[in-house]
């Protein structure tokens, strides 16, 4: 027996609904973050946006300005991507920071000098440098998926409490495109600034000796 009209209608908006429902769900948004004309802007986005393409960020994803204060010691669930324009902005917006999935886009064609940055929790890298032509885009992997240390949905920073800890240092002047993008790993490190001397100002690398990191070096 047919249905009467109405009820159509009550089915067919009730199954738009939740079909609706599934795809938003299902879409992935990614985590943009840019400074223009002096303000920090942090962007949710569904798709990927051309790199350095302000104004379409603008359009396609949902932006807000945020304080600088709130960027410190942040930690990313979903893939984030950084559009900066010199190593104080990318310093800014990256040092200390906990992210898996990393994209970094230079968005002039300053040439940056050798600097570095701590990231926790790295495991893949891809970096945009528009204005070379050798080696404009390029991507590598830290660590696996079956490493034990990512299976967490969430990971936290570290704490003492965790018996593993990998963090990553990046050179910045790789930005500047004179060679192909490389890393190398160190496991079993109980003191960065012990083994590292150079790297002495990451005060905050200070752990029992009972600890140990996997450090990587990404120039």
């Amino acid at each position: 027996m047919a249905l009467p009209f109405g009820q159509h209608l009550l089915l067919i908006s009730f199954f738009g609904f939740f079909a609706f429902n599934s795809f938003v769900r299902g879409q992935k948004n990614n985590t943009l973050i840019f400074t223009k004309e002096n303000t920090i802007r942090n962007c949710s986005c569904s798709a990927d946006i051309r790199d350095c393409d302000y104004s379409l960020a603008s359009l396609m994803c949902t932006c807000k300005t945020v304080l600088p204060y709130t960027i410190e010691q942040a930690s990313y669930d979903s893939d984030l991507t950084i559009w900066f324009t010199d190593i104080t902005a990318l310093g800014f917006l990256l040092n200390y920071t906990l992210v898996k999935d990393l994209k970094l886009s230079l968005c002039s064609s300053t040439t940056l000098p050798t600097e570095y940055l701590a990231i926790w929790g790295l495991k893949r890298l891809r970096i945009n440098t528009e204005v070379k032509d050798q080696f404009p885009e390029q991507s590598l992997m830290i660590h696996s998926s079956g490493d034990s240390s990512f299976k967490e949905d969430n990971p936290k920073l570290p704490t003492s409490r965790q018996t593993l800890f990998y963090v990553s240092f990046l050179d910045t002047a790789l930005f500047n495109g004179e060679s192909s993008l490389k890393s190398y790993s160190i496991e079993n490190v109980t003191s960065i600034t012990n083994n590292f001397p150079y790297l002495s100002y990451f005060k905050m690398f200070s752990i029992p000796s009972n600890k140990s990191y996997t450090v990587t070096f990404i120039y």
